[in-house]
């Protein structure tokens, strides 16, 4: 009987520490490196959610959480909708300011053992709708490095023209009526068909590197 008893005993608390560890918080530290050359990245939205959470899908319509990103670098919109919805997403926080080519960045950020992917979103300009994003990567268990590329919302048609750019390089407008190729795709860059100068502005993939160390 004394035999049994313990070994019940050592069953629950087996249990009770699987559960303490399921919802123990991790903190982690995610660093931005922009790595082009003269492409400027707006303040980053950085989140921690379940695994069926996604920002976009390639091919697909951008939402317009999204589109305020890419085309005028607002993150006020998505946030908010992130905040909306604890029992998707644990914690979201943001870089707070510009980060100019080879430059970094890095942003603090809570986790779970549910909650164990993380995505980031900001906008490049001058560009009419690009934008650079790490979408629903699993966080690691000390440390990960990913490289990622700049994606087309869509969402605009990239006349490369000042009127239609946010930003200190251009000043314009973020959001516009025209219409762009209606999927997200990988950005085709700066060709100069505008106000911009390819030989300035434009890139190659990958535009950032992000990695993710965990702090604790």
């Amino acid at each position: 009987m004394k035999k049994l008893m313990f070994l019940f005993l050592t069953a629950l608390l087996g249990s009770a520490a699987a559960l303490a560890d399921d919802s123990a918080e991790r903190r982690y530290a995610v660093t931005v490196t922009n790595i082009t050359s003269n492409q400027t990245f707006t303040p980053l939205l950085v989140a921690t959610h379940r695994h069926s959470v996604s920002f976009f899908q390639v091919g697909e319509a951008a939402s317009e959480e999204i589109v305020a990103i890419a085309e005028g670098g607002d993150i006020g919109p998505l946030a908010s909708l992130l905040i909306s919805r604890p029992d998707k997403v644990y914690a979201t926080a943001d870089s707070g300011g510009l980060l100019g080519p080879g430059h970094s960045v890095t942003v603090e950020i809570s986790a779970s053992k549910k909650f164990n992917r993380v995505s980031l979103v900001g906008m490049l300009i001058p560009t009419n709708d690009t934008f650079v994003a790490l979408n629903s990567v699993a966080l690691p268990r000390y440390y990960a490095s990913h490289t990622v590329p700049a994606y087309d919302a869509g969402s605009e048609y990239n006349d490369e023209l000042c009127a239609n750019i946010p930003g200190p390089v251009c000043g314009g407008a973020g959001p516009s009526d025209e219409d762009g190729e209606g999927f997200i795709h990988t950005s085709p860059g700066i060709h100069g068909i505008g106000d911009l100068e390819a030989s300035a502005y434009d890139w190659r993939n990958p535009v950032a590197r992000i990695s993710i160390k965990r702090v604790y």
